[in-house]
């Protein structure tokens, strides 16, 4: 997949809240990229050609290829320090260095629960429901030990996991459990037994950066989105 090195572009699955949480950051970092999105799923050879990993979200910025959604947000935070005006401000950095492995500790974990969360969903339309899979019922039963861990490692219930900022945390957690609100994965979170990270979910859904990049459903026979960006238009 060739490119031209001048360009920024983000190839990215509809949907998928690892792809969310990298437009959020792009957006709250003001910078404009072209997207590339695949809504229908692609050949192995076209997704070889972006990823020897197979994956997505990848980012080309300035002649570097980078893919896995925390790195290409560590890049993004690196090496473009301009942000929106927005309050709460963005994290300048995604780890603090007086708590750099717990910042890490705490973004990993909410990635496992964000790849437990899709990997349920890929199978859900395989037609394989997760409480029929011995795999996918572990994948559902990390949910009750994630989000008592997150919930306890948020401040209080009007800042986020850093001290007046939003950080990447924050970002992805939200994306996730967005995710898994807008999919019919039955799964239930209980979020109602976790006050602060409801109240960071509500919150993180009212900021620009998120109402500029809604989640949105896919299901197979999905070839697009009507005029309001997120109703979705079914193949004939």
């Amino acid at each position: 997949m060739e490119m031209d090195k001048s360009m920024r572009a983000l190839l990215f699955t509809t949907g998928s809240p690892f792809a969310r949480g990298v437009r959020v950051i792009l957006d709250e970092l003001d910078l404009a990229y072209e997207k590339r999105e695949e809504i229908t799923t692609p050949t192995v050879e076209s997704r070889a050609a972006a990823s020897p990993t197979l994956q997505v979200p990848t980012l080309w910025d300035n002649g570097n290829v980078l893919w896995e959604s925390g790195l290409i947000c560590e890049y993004l935070l690196s090496t473009y320090p301009e942000q929106r005006a927005a309050m709460p401000p963005l994290a300048k950095k995604p780890w603090r260095s007086p708590s750099e492995w717990q910042d890490r500790l705490i973004f990993a974990t909410i990635q496992t629960l964000g790849s437990a969360a899709t990997t349920i969903s890929q199978l859900r339309w395989s037609g394989i429901a997760y409480k029929d899979n011995d795999y996918l019922t572990r994948c559902a039963d990390r949910l009750p030990h994630l989000l008592p861990w997150l919930e306890e490692k948020l401040i209080n219930q009007t800042e986020g996991f850093y001290t007046g900022e939003i950080s990447i945390q924050d970002i992805f957690l939200i994306c996730h459990l967005s995710f898994i609100a807008n999919r019919p994965l039955s799964l239930d979170p209980g979020l109602s037994s976790f006050p602060k990270i409801n109240a960071l979910l509500a919150r993180m859904e009212q900021r620009q950066s998120f109402q500029e990049n809604p989640v949105l459903w896919w299901e197979p026979g999905v070839v697009g989105y009507g005029e309001d960006g997120k109703t979705p238009i079914y193949a004939s």
